[in-house]
């Protein structure tokens, strides 16, 4: 992932590229379900959050076996449609459809909080099932 800052002393601030890089590599691991393509997203310490279920994994051992208890329901296929909404410094917002064949249609939201080397160390989704 490639990060700039705008002068040495500013803070940093995650580019679109970077971003995308990111978001392409969840979604390989959200179809793969193999722990090193999981494990690549996120710091040691990660925390990974989820409302309005109650999805609290924190640190990359546990944000693995959460995530690859969900493969199940996975299995009836999904797609999920994304767009940048908002960077500010290292945080991201995403916002997104996901759509599950055995769940129904979800918006998201997503904060992600990325670290100097490109990796999440705050992942926070809101979904809001469609009716």
């Amino acid at each position: 992932m490639t990060f700039h800052a705008s002068t040495p002393s500013a803070s940093a601030s995650v580019t679109t590229e970077a971003i995308t890089h990111w978001v392409e590599g969840y979604l390989r691991a959200w179809e793969s379900n193999v722990p090193s393509d999981i494990a690549a997203l996120f710091t040691d310490h990660a925390e990974y959050h989820e409302s309005p279920f109650e999805t609290h994994w924190v640190g990359r051992d546990q944000i693995i076996a959460g995530w690859r208890s969900r493969w199940d329901w996975q299995q009836g296929g999904w797609t999920f449609d994304w767009s940048i909404t908002a960077v500010e410094g290292m945080t991201v917002v995403i916002t997104g459809v996901g759509q599950y064949t055995e769940l129904g249609d979800f918006d998201n939201v997503w904060i992600v909080t990325f670290d100097e080397s490109g990796l999440c160390s705050r992942f926070e989704m809101r979904n809001t099932e469609r009716t």
